[in-house]
């Protein structure tokens, strides 16, 4: 087991020896590199904990929606589903239905819940989007910005050998070398933004679907309860 340790270890301080060597201007730019990839990583880590927990409260908001007999039912227990998306579509068509619908229980103006839970959905999903246009920053970004250490390092190196006068690889190999480590750490911090950025997208995209087909099936049972009301309605006044 030492034998696979040992290599690691020594590759790792070959890295950490070469990053203390590099200039001012590298240094800047690996810290500014450093800066980005936590950022990067807090915004990863916090919506992939919250997506992973509005998928689980999303199926089980599902769940007790077509379980319960009543629109009223659901709405006493709607806040315990968050952060599930359907949760802020539900009480934005719910809300505008009781708005409607008062005493009497029928509604008027189908048409208003849904655009009701069209912003609701809108509002939910601008809410899983936000801070994830800096993981798109990130990604396009920091090549670039380690690409520039890489570029300064490099005229950093050559005009040592001329000045040195020494026109050998050994002599400007450390600085080339040095000067690399600043595209390396760019792509470090890009490429794990980039996957990031697309995964987390696909997955606001498909509560946004999932979204829209709750908002049909909650417009039938918004329709279907005031049905049921004015059924009722007449039938107790003809007692």
């Amino acid at each position: 087991m030492n034998l696979h340790v040992l290599p690691a270890a020594v590759v790792g301080g070959e890295i950490v020896d070469l990053v203390l060597q590099t200039g001012p201007v590298a240094k800047m730019v690996l810290l500014i590199l450093l800066i980005f990839s936590l950022i990067s990583w807090a915004i990863i880590l916090s919506k992939w904990s919250l997506l992973r927990r509005a998928r689980i409260r999303s199926g089980r908001f599902v769940r007790a929606f077509r379980k319960a007999q009543r629109l009223q039912d659901v709405s006493a227990v709607a806040e315990q589903f968050r952060p599930s998306p359907l949760v802020g579509v539900f009480e934005g068509g719910f809300e505008e239905y009781r708005r409607q619908a008062g005493p009497s229980g029928s509604i008027k103006n189908p048409t208003a819940i849904q655009r009701a839970m069209q912003i609701a959905a809108s509002e939910e999903m601008t809410r899983f989007e936000r801070n994830l246009p800096w993981l798109a920053i990130t990604g396009a970004v920091t090549p670039f910005v380690g690409l520039f250490g890489t570029v300064w390092g490099i005229i950093d190196a050559f005009h040592g050998l001329g000045t040195a006068g020494a026109a050998t690889l050994r002599a400007v190999a450390p600085g080339i070398s040095e000067a690399l480590i600043t595209t390396a750490a760019g792509l470090a911090a890009a490429i794990p933004a980039v996957i990031a950025y697309n995964l987390i997208g696909a997955s606001i995209r498909d509560f946004a679907a999932r979204g829209d087909d709750f908002a049909l099936e909650m417009l039938n049972a918004v329709e279907h309860q005031a049905g049921v009301n004015s059924y009722r309605e007449p039938a107790e006044v003809r007692r």
